[in-house]
């Protein structure tokens, strides 16, 4: 829910190394994102999480921000905007993308596994993916 109206569901593959990164969390309940003192059992509003934890990194920087960094990034593997817009969450936009084009999520998960891959080669951290695909995982 968001200002009292439902979304719809937008499935986004998870690259290998964010999804292991999620998976190291410590939990306390069945959700990543845990809170103690919301009713739902999970943070509704990631702004003062992301501040508080933007102050310990020592770094400052907004959600909007990372945001735009994301989309810049994909300029660099030369993923197509429809596909950088539609992992970041965006409805499509124009008559092309709503009517017309159709991606399949292994055709999103290819390019964000790519631009998982360029971002962790840039910043030096070597990684080997499991293979890549579709992967239960237990809740």
């Amino acid at each position: 829910m968001w200002r009292g109206r439902r979304l719809p569901l937008r499935v986004i593959p998870l690259p290998s190394y964010l999804g292991q990164l999620l998976a190291t969390l410590p939990r306390r309940n069945e959700w990543v994102f845990s809170s103690t003192t919301s009713e739902s059992g999970h943070i509704i509003d990631p702004h003062d999480a992301f501040k508080k934890a933007c102050a310990v990194a020592g770094i400052d920087l907004t959600l909007y921000g990372l945001r735009r960094s994301f989309a810049s990034l994909c300029e660099w593997i030369e993923m197509p905007a429809g596909i950088a817009a539609q992992i970041q969450g965006h409805k499509p936009s124009g008559v092309r993308e709503k009517h017309y084009i159709r991606r399949p999520l292994d055709l999103l998960r290819m390019w964000h596994v790519k631009i998982e891959a360029w971002i962790l080669e840039q910043a030096g951290i070597e990684f080997v993916p499991m293979q890549a695909g579709l992967h239960v995982v237990k809740s």
